[in-house]
């Protein structure tokens, strides 16, 4: 068994992979689900405010999550999200960056209603190759326990 509750320590920060963004996924996402000028084209980037073709906060958001699913919660106990917290978009994600995904373990409570499982609180963070964070999505998850009844 893969990851469950009882991994879900406070504090603690896990390596998730990494994603290289390339100029035909970034127009590719957006002009089927977030069709801004600056992410479609080179010439609706030039005349906004980024100067180049940036990719969707939404294609991050995704990317990341692909990311968290295939290389962490593969093989675990995850029993999906109630939902997100926050997202911030703080810098821009520009073709050719490399996106590194972190994600830290903020609190966790084993459920009052439904004892088999626990609400874990989670910090996301996106940092590109040049270190800089470039955006953070805080989130519940529901992980199942691996051994029901003991106080986690």
């Amino acid at each position: 068994m893969g990851l469950s509750f009882e991994d879900m320590e406070v504090g603690k920060t896990f390596e998730i992979g990494e994603h290289t963004f390339t100029r035909e996924e970034i127009i590719r996402f957006a002009e089927q689900f977030d069709p801004q000028p600056f992410h479609v084209s080179d010439e609706g980037a030039a005349a906004s405010p980024y100067g180049t073709l940036i990719a969707s906060g939404w294609h991050t958001c995704s990317v990341m999550m692909g990311l968290l699913v295939r290389n962490a919660f593969a093989d675990s106990t995850s029993m999906g999200s109630p939902g997100i917290d926050d997202i911030r978009w703080i810098k821009p994600v520009r073709v050719g960056d490399t996106i590194r995904m972190l994600n830290t373990v903020l609190d966790r409570r084993v459920s009052a209603s439904k004892p088999d499982r626990g609400i874990v609180s989670t910090q996301w963070e996106g940092i590109n190759q040049h270190g800089e964070t470039v955006i953070t999505v805080r989130s519940k998850g529901l992980f199942g326990l691996r051994n029901p009844g003991n106080s986690a």
